[in-house]
């Protein structure tokens, strides 16, 4: 058990598991030896830790952890998650000594610490020794207050780049080291994985080069490594490709888009390319579900009913909130780009399901799409389909209809009519002064105008304030665009321009 005063280092997450779920408050610090901010920001650490003796200080080498890293969603270091009763309450990312201490004396001090915690300094929230740590670590990045991570941004030759080397070849390995010599047992055990499989393979070792690791923890929104691709999208680090690799569906995966697998063991090398599969062979007669065989009737159905739970229906790793794998975070990101509403199965919490929808569907990976019961297909097919219209053909045909977002729906309202009032009442029964006046001087110059009364709906009321960013009613708009509230109308009657600006 930590004591209180020291910092302890966790090795592993049943560790830290026990540790958080005890009666007093946790703070964790996700570092990384090769990075000069975690070790100014361990020192600040250790001495909260001294002055916070009643709450427990854990640091976590974020590489080495993945596990733990992914589950609090670590993108960068120094990264710091302040946990009470098993629950994370904050977090910060950074290095801000101030925003550290203030954040530790909310969670592990007394009230008349936190109170004198003031946001812009670490005033009486922490001893004398923190405070010298802070003026060092000052004088070294220019300011206490600094609070950028280590990362660098995503620019677009950034992004291009990564893309370039993602791309570079049909699965692609970022790992620590190389696949000769690995840094780390993570790297290794998904190149031992890679050569089982007899795929070849191209790798980037991320140490020797430290723009392209913390951009690709952006880019891939990934928060470890290593990261392993297909066909240029993330397939996930060690865990994932170890899961996968033991219940054979790794192999599944590369075949399915187009990925030579040898029977036999191959070194990482150039990656050779089979012609992809045409993945609507493996349909029934006229696009249908293929007679299921060797499944218990309860599986059956089963699968039935989940399948048929919802007009469309996506079977995906993880959930569209996080997606475990790059080929369901594109099939999410379609159909929210689509703004189709859907029921999503993980296939990653049901094994009987994962397993049985296989031979249910003769389709031997995921993501699974389905409209209307009917198997659309996987990534790829859906890709292609919504770059053709095809998709959007088929959910007319289903009878399906996308969703109107709120933001759909005010735009909708907006462009109902050329020009267009949002008021307080109707235009004969106006409910306040202002609405009446903007009536009133669309009346004298003879101008149609359609309008909406927001005392009816207050979500429209509510979200064209954020929508216009205009804070108050009416509003007036042209074609679409805000011409202003009563005052400007009022203005541009005055000035004889309202006819001609609504009429342009």
């Amino acid at each position: 058990m930590a004591t209180g005063g020291s910092v302890k280092d966790v090795q592993s997450k049943l560790e830290l598991d026990d540790l958080i779920h005890g009666p007093v408050p946790v703070i964790l610090h996700f570092w990384a030896s090769w990075c000069e901010a975690s070790k100014q920001m361990d020192q600040v650490f250790s001495h909260l830790a001294t002055d916070f003796p009643h709450a427990l200080f854990l640091r976590v080498e974020a590489e080495e952890q993945p596990e733990i890293s992914e589950a609090y969603a670590v993108s960068a270091v120094p990264y710091f998650a302040f946990v009470k009763d098993g629950k994370t309450i904050d977090t910060l990312e950074g290095a801000n000594p101030s925003s550290l201490a203030n954040k530790v004396a909310k969670v592990a001090g007394s009230s008349d610490q936190v109170e004198s915690a003031a946001p812009a300094s670490i005033g009486m929230a922490a001893g004398p020794a923190v405070l010298e740590s802070v003026k060092d670590l000052a004088k070294e990045n220019g300011s206490s207050s600094h609070d950028g991570s280590t990362g660098p941004g995503l620019t677009d030759s950034l992004k291009k780049s990564l893309q370039d080397l993602i791309n570079s070849h049909p699965v692609f390995l970022f790992m620590k080291g190389t696949p000769e010599q690995p840094k780390c047992g993570f790297s290794r055990k998904v190149v031992d994985i890679l050569r089982d499989s007899g795929v070849q393979f191209g790798s980037f070792d991320i140490l020797t080069d430290n723009e392209v690791r913390e951009g690709l923890k952006k880019f891939s929104n990934w928060p470890t490594f290593p990261q392993l691709f297909c066909k240029g999208e993330l397939i996930g680090g060690c865990d994932i490709v170890v899961a996968m690799h033991e219940n054979g569906e790794l192999k599944e995966v590369f075949r399915d888009h187009g990925v030579l697998v040898s029977p036999e063991k191959t070194n990482a090398g150039e990656s050779i390319v089979a012609p992809a599969l045409p993945e609507l062979s493996r349909l029934g007669e006229g696009g249908g579900i293929a007679e299921p065989t060797g499944l218990s009737a309860a599986l059956t159905s089963k699968l039935e009913s989940l399948i048929n739970s919802s007009p469309v229906v996506l079977f995906m790793k993880g959930r569209p909130e996080e997606p475990k794998c790059g080929f369901s975070r594109k099939v999410v990101d379609i159909l929210h780009q689509e703004k189709i509403e859907f029921v999503a199965v993980d296939i990653l919490s049901d094994d009987e399901v994962r397993q049985g929808l296989k031979v249910f569907s003769n389709w031997s990976s995921y993501p699974q799409l389905y409209i209307k019961g009917e198997l659309i297909g996987g990534s790829d097919i859906t890709l292609e389909m919504q770059k053709s219209g095809e998709l959007k053909k088929k959910l007319s045909e289903k009878g399906i209809a996308t969703k109107e977002t709120p933001e759909d729906h005010l735009k909708n309202l907006i462009s109902s009519s050329q020009v267009m009032l949002f008021m307080k009442g109707t235009p004969d029964a106006p409910r306040c002064g202002f609405s009446s006046k903007v009536v009133d001087a669309l009346r004298k110059e003879d101008i149609m105008f359609g309008s909406f009364d927001i005392l009816t709906d207050d979500e429209v009321r509510q979200g064209l304030k954020t929508y216009s960013n205009w804070p108050t009613f009416p509003q007036l708009y042209y074609k679409g665009e805000l011409v202003g509230g009563c005052d400007i109308i009022l203005e541009l009657q005055k000035s004889g321009e309202l006819k001609s600006t609504l009429s342009e």
